[in-house]
């Protein structure tokens, strides 16, 4: 099957973006439409699971999110993340990431998966990754980059708490990755 982008401009351009296109494809039945869609250009992210050796905890982040309000969460729990910077290696911006958010000094983090978040609407993918730390890895504070105003709680989730606190989380990407971990028994 084929698409042919026939036209493309920005119609938002913030701190996202959002682009219009006109797009002919190919259909199921044979034949050929033209639609006009939105695409809401966050840029790609990354996210991992940590796994704590000596607490037999997985490593979350609290923090407040403001698109949550709209459903009266103002924090959520998850798993660390950040956006990518443009260049920037997926690997490079975990290992970064991870140390601003919590302090840890991660080393070779395993790439899980690489997922749309909303293909319906965002460009944005997911380079989620997984690794084992131990408490000498905490090498600093953690808590987010102050210019950046963040504010960043870390949270210790024992493993023997997953199963029956999986349904609180909000957070597509950390049910995914507490998901992958029960699967794929990584302790």
């Amino acid at each position: 099957m084929k698409y042919t982008i026939k036209g493309e401009k920005t119609i938002f351009d913030d701190h996202y973006k959002i682009t219009e296109g006109n797009i002919t494809h190919d259909t199921f039945k044979g034949s050929e439409i033209t639609v006009r869609r939105l695409a809401f250009e966050r840029g790609d992210s990354v996210a991992i699971l940590l796994y704590e050796k000596e607490s037999q905890s997985l490593l979350l982040t609290n923090q407040f999110r403001y698109p949550t309000c709209k459903h009266h969460n103002g924090w959520l729990l998850e798993i660390p993340a950040g956006s990518l910077e443009k260049n920037e290696n997926p690997k490079d911006c975990i290992i970064r990431e991870v140390l601003e958010e919590i302090g840890y000094k991660i080393k070779n983090p395993k790439l899980i998966n690489t997922f749309y978040t909303s293909p319906g609407a965002s460009t944005e993918r997911i380079f989620l990754y997984f690794a084992k730390v131990s408490a000498q890895d905490k090498i600093s504070q953690g808590g987010g980059v102050e210019t950046e105003n963040e504010d960043i709680q870390l949270v210790k989730l024992p493993i023997a708490d997953i199963h029956s606190k999986i349904t609180e989380f909000k957070d597509a990407k950390t049910i995914l990755a507490l998901q992958w971990f029960l699967t794929n028994n990584q302790v």
